[in-house]
């Protein structure tokens, strides 16, 4: 039997706050706005960019959702060129867990609020471009909670639903394997507490990756 694994890339795979931060904060000031507070951020972490914006400023005109994530898209693209992806690192234990993953016969995805562009950057500098039979972002599909990233990777993988599995760090994550169904695992060193994930429909929350690689095999 063939399974699949699809991961979340910020706030499971990549420790990316730092420049996540960073830059929506660049995108707000540059709108005449405030930066926002770190943690209003770390909320809507998993979203596509315009629908991130929306949440933040649900008052603010659709040109300003759409400038904001334009902005944004700007000065992560310059802080990636100031050499700061080295301050985006792999969680502990994701390379190792990833490459058993693999060993064991199974096959990896990603599905992320990221776009293609900064996907293959963020792989490409740790190294784990090979790992993955595919890579579904924002730039294709309807932003999380929506399954369609989802959908692709398995049609991608040519599994059932049945033998796939979602992992991330956000109730957007898990929400998206609810309204696909498919199966979903929380982590709980990302963006959302565990409690929340389990709330939106986790059937498990792994508290690291050793963690994980037993929910996965169980």
């Amino acid at each position: 039997m063939t399974r699949l694994a699809v991961f979340d890339c910020d706030g499971t795979l990549i420790d990316s706050q730092a420049n996540i931060v960073a830059a929506m904060a660049d995108a707000f000031v540059r709108n005449g706005l405030a930066a926002p507070d770190p943690h209003a951020t770390r909320r809507v972490v998993g979203l596509s960019l315009v629908e991130a914006m929306r949440v933040m400023l649900p008052q603010g005109e659709a040109a300003l959702h759409v400038a904001l994530a334009e902005d944004y898209k700007a000065a992560f693209q310059r802080l990636r060129a100031d050499s700061k992806l080295d301050a985006e690192p792999l969680y502990p234990g994701v390379r190792e867990g990833l490459e058993t993953l693999r060993a064991d016969g199974w096959l990896l995805a990603v599905a992320t609020g990221k776009s293609d562009r900064g996907l293959a950057l963020a792989l490409a500098h740790h190294g784990l471009g090979d790992f993955f039979v595919s890579l579904q972002t924002a730039d294709r599909h309807p932003s999380k909670p929506h399954p369609a990233m989802l959908w692709q990777a398995i049609a991608d993988g040519g599994v059932g639903r049945s033998d796939a599995v979602i992992i991330g760090d956000t109730v957007f994550d898990v929400g998206m394997g609810v309204n696909g169904g498919v199966r979903a695992i929380g982590v709980d060193w990302g963006y959302h507490e565990a409690a929340e994930l389990m709330a939106a429909g986790a059937e498990a929350v792994a508290r690291d990756m050793d963690h994980l690689l037993v929910l996965l095999h169980g």
